[in-house]
């Protein structure tokens, strides 16, 4: 459980500084790639998907900052590179500044779910969630970007293989 929202928003930060650095590494034709013809998340672009992450980083700070759970499309645009980066920040920037006038008590207070059939939430928990589906969308385009022979920054500056865990080695 992360009880302060000072802890929080340094756990925030870094999760912001992967998605901005993964982003970041992606060639100049990643602006205008599509995956294959499909329906919904299925068929979004990366600057689709990162327009996505910049919304629902707003989704869900309004719903633990007792604005409700309100929808909105990302209001800046998210062609390029550079607009990725931006979105990212001021996304980021705006959750910080809405996280930390809750305060800590906010953490801990109930937060009503966005499904009325489900139970209420502590608010470090809807933040939590937050975090979860940013990842979940860094790595959608990670996966793309692999795929596709770009480049993909390593969460920890090393590959698997840069420490020695080289597929069909030995550990003896």
């Amino acid at each position: 459980m992360i009880s302060s929202v000072a802890a929080f928003l340094q756990y925030f930060a870094g999760v912001n500084d992967r998605a901005m650095r993964d982003v970041g590494v992606l060639p100049t034709e990643a602006e205008t790639w599509t995956p294959p013809p499909s329906a919904g998340e299925r068929a979004w672009s990366i600057p689709q998907i990162v327009g996505h992450m910049a919304a629902s980083r707003m989704f869900f700070a309004r719903a633990f900052g007792g604005q409700g759970w309100s929808a909105d499309p990302w209001p800046e645009p998210t062609r390029t590179r550079a607009e990725w980066k931006a979105a990212l920040e001021s996304s980021g920037r705006q959750l910080a500044e809405i996280v930390a006038g809750g305060g800590d008590e906010r953490m801990r207070t109930k937060i009503q779910p966005f499904d009325p059939s489900d139970h209420a939430i502590s608010g470090w928990r809807v933040l939590m969630l937050m975090v979860e589906h940013d990842i979940h969308h860094r790595s959608q385009i990670d996966t793309y970007a692999g795929v596709l022979g770009w480049p993909v920054a390593h969460i920890f500056g090393r590959s698997a293989e840069e420490v020695g865990l080289a597929a069909g080695r030995s550990s003896t």
